[in-house]
């Protein structure tokens, strides 16, 4: 496996979740007409973007380990808890959570509820980022 494969799927995924709800998000909701146009333009990006972390989720699993090995490779180690996380928080924010908010159902508490789970699927792909990053591909030592 290319050492810098799993940095760059974590960078993918990592990154589109900070473009998406960031950015273009945001935007949308300044430029275009109105609220209404700019609500059905996010949740199409937002389903979007819930594929993209599927896939880099996947990738990553299955890029964790050597081919014919048992034990997984050290950032993956450190890293997998977040990637099944980020996969999970994603798959509910999508089926659980955006379906209540197009329906309009209770909007402030599912919008709060959504925004939540994104965010922490954000800080799922912030950390698995950071372990694949790491130099020596390592679990830090702890001191105790």
């Amino acid at each position: 496996m290319h050492r810098r494969l799993p940095a760059l799927v974590a960078a993918l995924w990592w990154g589109s979740l900070t473009t998406i709800g960031f950015l273009v998000v945001p935007l949308l909701f300044a430029y275009l007409p109105s609220p209404s146009v700019a609500g059905n333009m996010a949740a199409r990006l937002f389903a979007a973007q819930t594929w993209v972390a599927v896939a880099c989720c996947l990738v990553l699993l299955l890029i964790s380990r050597p081919k014919n090995a048992v034990s997984q490779y050290p950032w993956a180690q450190a890293a997998m808890l977040f990637i099944l996380g980020g996969l999970l928080l994603a798959l509910l924010n999508q089926y659980g959570v955006a379906p209540r908010i197009v329906a309009r159902q209770d909007l402030r508490l599912w919008h709060s509820v959504g925004s939540l789970l994104y965010l922490l699927q954000w800080g799922c792909a912030l950390t698995v980022l950071w372990h694949t990053l790491r130099p020596d591909g390592a679990v830090p030592k702890s001191d105790g």
